[in-house]
């Protein structure tokens, strides 16, 4: 879902109980600048998302295709890893202290379960949050498992929402959203209305991914924590992939790419929503080869990409504060903007707020060492240590 858009600061990582882990903030720091730029569609319209031309001008053509290649789903993508490597360090760190690891991170995963109800009924229905969480809980049930075991679960999990995602798109292809069209113009009564209108709107739309989450996303994303998980443990967000590995995810990269963008640029309806089930499988190389970059730039040193790293230390406040903006914006301020841009403009737009949020957090963590949303979480599933019972963990 692009909509379900990602984000979770790392639970693990408060800055006043260890050193921060300077790749990590990074790599998140850019999965939560970069989800805004999908997300940002569906901030005015939450069911449909962008309203394409009857026929489409080649500017949008050309940032669609780009969005293929660079944005759609690379960055969901790095937030279910990078919350898989939190979960890991976590429950490492917790039962080295001789805590009870298991029970105290499922207190950090209960109430993000509430943030993310929160979140999806009363500000945006296009949270993560709730899925995230439910896949916490699948995905800790693992944590014990060696590499080997862990690469298996994680595509077995992958594989089969995929799977069945393939199967709806070729059962119920979506119709096309046009702008003008009596579609287009029943959902913006809805999104354009009163808050009640929306709030209602929402809590439909919260209580049908109530039955959709567990059949398909939720495996989907627990699958790429514990890839996360697997990949973490090998060294990688220390030391990056070698250049064979590289070569390979380039290459896959590139094909499965080319092949979702065809199927973007189709006319047949079938092929068209096929592009969703696509973008899954062709956005996992392309997140793992902005993991690998960014490792080798920031190289663990706390002074390199410094503005981002502080963006990844405040990732829930910042992608809470996007959704507020945003909905704002394009559902009361200037509810024209759905009406009137292109695909550009919305990049314009999206590219313009992650300069604000850049300065923001830099000027926020001046004064704070963390964020609200990180702090409020932190202290709702603070508990007392007790001896380390790690039930409920596959060992």
């Amino acid at each position: 879902m692009e909509p379900l858009t990602v984000i979770i600061n790392n639970p693990s990582q408060n800055p006043t109980d260890f050193d921060r882990n300077a790749n990590i903030d990074v790599i998140r720091g850019l999965a939560v600048l970069g989800i805004l730029f999908i997300n940002i569609y569906f901030f005015g319209n939450a069911i449909s998302g962008y309203a394409s031309h009857e026929s489409n001008p080649l500017h949008d053509i050309l940032v669609e295709l780009f969005s293929n290649f660079f944005i759609e789903g690379r960055f969901i993508s790095l937030f279910s890893m990078l919350f898989g490597v939190g979960l890991a360090i976590q429950f490492d760190r917790l039962s080295a202290q001789n805590r009870d690891a298991y029970q105290l991170v499922k207190s950090r995963l209960k109430w993000l379960v509430i943030f993310g109800v929160i979140h999806a009924i009363f500000i945006w229905s296009g949270d993560v949050l709730f899925t995230y969480a439910l896949s916490g809980f699948v995905a800790l049930c693992y944590l014990k498992l060696d590499h080997n075991k862990l690469l298996k679960k994680s595509l077995l999990f992958i594989a089969a929402p995929v799977l069945l995602l393939t199967l709806m798109s070729l059962l119920s292809p979506e119709e096309k959203f046009i702008r003008g069209s009596a579609l287009f113009e029943e959902e913006s009564l809805i999104w354009f209305g009163s808050y009640a209108e929306q709030l209602t709107m929402q809590l439909t739309i919260f209580a049908t991914m109530l039955f959709v989450i567990p059949l398909t996303l939720m495996w989907l994303s627990a699958g790429l924590m514990l890839l996360g998980i697997a990949l973490y443990r090998k060294g990688i967000f220390e030391h990056g992939f070698n250049k064979n590995q590289l070569i390979q995810l380039a290459v896959a990269t590139v094909l499965l790419s080319v092949f979702d963008s065809l199927l973007t640029l189709s006319t047949d309806p079938i092929l068209n929503t096929l592009s969703g089930v696509a973008v899954i499988v062709s956005a996992i190389p392309m997140a793992l080869i902005y993991i690998h970059i960014l490792v080798k730039i920031c190289q663990n040193r706390s002074t390199v990409l410094a503005p981002l790293q502080k963006v990844g230390q405040l990732s829930l406040s910042l992608y809470i504060l996007q959704s507020i903006c945003g909905v704002l914006v394009f559902r009361y301020f200037a509810p024209t903007l759905v009406n009137t841009l292109d695909r550009p403009g919305y990049m314009l737009i999206a590219l313009g707020f992650s300069i604000f949020q850049i300065i923001l957090a830099s000027v926020y963590l001046k004064y704070f060492k963390q964020g609200p949303l990180e702090m409020l979480w932190r202290k709702l599933a603070k508990s007392k240590p007790t001896p380390t019972q790690d039930k409920g963990v596959v060992q």
